[in-house]
């Protein structure tokens, strides 16, 4: 079963610039259940950025929160973004390629 962050279903439908890509889309992403962030996955998100930080590895705050869901919940990360690519040295984080 694949799950969505609530953050990823907005960046990806965010991109669409027409209404047909739109609804398409999000049909396509519509049966895949929302993962639930709660308030240690965000701390945790805010710890492993300042870790990563002081090791001399950026990201933006929201890809650390998807780094923590997907350590939290166990699940990989199926990813293009290179923004990934340093973070699993710090933590648990498994990235799938596209």
């Amino acid at each position: 079963m694949q799950f969505l962050i609530g953050t990823i279903l907005q960046e990806l439908l965010d991109e669409l610039r027409s209404p047909k890509h739109f609804d398409h889309l999000f049909t396509l992403l519509d049966p895949c259940p929302p993962l639930e962030l709660t308030r240690p996955t965000h701390v945790a998100a805010a710890r492993l950025r300042a870790n990563c930080r002081a090791k001399g590895v950026s990201g933006g705050a929201i890809d650390f929160l998807i780094t923590a869901a997907c350590c939290q919940y166990g699940f990989p990360l199926l990813t293009a973004d290179q923004d990934f690519a340093h973070i699993p040295r710090h933590c648990h984080l498994v990235t799938l390629p596209t």
